[in-house]
């Protein structure tokens, strides 16, 4: 039989050996130690409905056999090569059939060197400095990225807030900030800096912020018009809102895009793509010493990673798996509309069908600061009776997997109906 180890006696250790006592990421008072299917465990076999995902890779749930079966089969021919193999190939031909933006694929490991290097790469590209970003955006942990991330001090646009220290000011200074849905902010910026602009980089769906009608596309004809480069950050997009993700959900390409999380199904693999005339900068021979991009990854195009994630993206592609993914959404946020209204709580259901939470606020949310607006001590109180209920979710996200059943969902619901008589 085995021990059973206490929060506490976890904690105590990790403190010891773990900066803030975790790994940087969800809190590190919970400590997972199994999972099937729309299921975690914790270390003291309480079982909670994930809505988590591990932060979003695992759409289809975990362990799904079919995934098993072949990171299984590839385990035993090879876990690594630092070399072309032809399942990487195969993803990157899987992926150009369903991006739209996607001539080329070059592959990292995680979603923020994806978006590093998709930066770096518009700046090669264009022989520009600066970037622009909307403020709230999440684009990995660059210093680029890492400028008006979530800044406490809101600082007049477009001057930049580093999130970070150890970010040199030269940083701030080639970074340029706007609000997100912005549209007459967004054309005015561009026009102001538009010889200086590398690129424009955007989540097409920010966080949880839909973009309002005509936003990308503004952003699309005003990069083209100064000859910017446009960056859709799909990290957590891409396969979610559609097979061809947040540029087939919003009809718009743009010139580069990052994808990472559930193409690598649950193993670490992002990627860039986008269209050949700059991802040729990765391409010595093609674009010489000067233009050289350099780029190297000790497990970039990991096979097993490649195995997992082609076998996650065939499983989507199956008849309905959207549709499905929309439903359940759709019932979850009904579900805290109708019990919120009945308490009297005001709030907004902010995002999409497959990725949103409940903002407790009355104003509209567009952007970061509408954001801030929330009442945070209300979103607390909420995020800790779904937990008691068994429901784990992010402190302002939940994400849906297909792996969700009927009984998932009636329990969701009865944690929703306890969570709104308990605020």
């Amino acid at each position: 039989m085995s021990q059973q180890v206490s929060d506490n006696d976890f904690c105590e250790r990790a403190k010891r050996v773990l900066p803030a006592g975790g790994f940087g990421n969800f809190d590190p008072g919970v400590f997972i130690t199994r999972a099937k299917g729309s299921y975690v465990w914790d270390q003291n076999g309480n079982k909670y409905i994930d809505y988590l995902i591990g932060s979003g890779p695992m759409l289809i749930g975990h362990g799904h056999p079919e995934v098993i079966e072949v990171v299984e089969r590839q385990i035993h021919q090879g876990m690594t090569y630092f070399a072309n193999n032809p399942q990487g190939l195969e993803l990157a031909e899987e992926i150009g059939n369903a991006i739209a933006c996607a001539d080329q694929v070059r592959f990292v490991s995680t979603g923020g060197e994806a978006d590093m290097y998709a930066m770096r790469l518009a700046r090669a590209f264009t022989g520009r400095d600066k970037i622009l970003k909307f403020e709230g955006g999440f684009h990995g942990m660059s210093g680029e990225a890492l400028m008006s991330l979530a800044p406490k001090r809101l600082e007049n646009f477009p001057q930049a807030v580093p999130d970070s220290a150890g970010i040199p000011e030269s940083v701030r200074d080639n970074m340029v900030i706007a609000p997100y849905n912005d549209i007459e902010f967004a054309r005015q910026i561009i026009a102001e800096y538009g010889d200086q602009l590398a690129c424009v980089i955007v989540e097409p769906l920010q966080r949880i912020i839909p973009p309002v009608p005509g936003f990308l596309e503004a952003l699309r004809e005003e990069t083209k018009k100064y000859g910017i480069v446009l960056i859709f950050d799909e990290i957590v997009t891409g396969y979610r809102l559609a097979y061809g993700g947040g540029q087939e959900a919003y009809g718009v390409v743009p010139d580069l895009c990052t994808l990472g999380k559930i193409i690598g199904g649950g193993f670490p693999l992002a990627a860039i793509a986008g269209s050949t005339d700059i991802m040729a900068h990765f391409d010595k021979a093609r674009v010489g010493e000067e233009g050289f991009t350099t780029q190297i990854g000790t497990l970039s195009g990991n096979p097993v990673a490649s195995v997992a994630g082609l076998k996650t993206l065939e499983i989507l592609k199956r008849p309905g798996t959207y549709e499905a993914i929309i439903q359940k959404g759709e019932t979850l946020m009904a579900a805290i509309t109708e019990n919120l209204n009945r308490v009297g709580v005001e709030h907004q259901i902010v995002g999409e069908p497959c990725l949103f939470d409940v903002i407790f606020s009355d104003n509209r949310i567009r952007d970061y600061r509408g954001i801030l607006s929330g009442n945070s001590d209300l979103q607390k109180s909420y995020n800790a009776s779904m937990r008691k209920c068994g429901v784990l979710k992010a402190d302002a996200k939940m994400y849906i997997s297909t792996t969700l059943s009927d009984e998932d969902i009636d329990q969701t619901i009865s944690a929703i109906k306890y969570a709104a008589d308990h605020l």
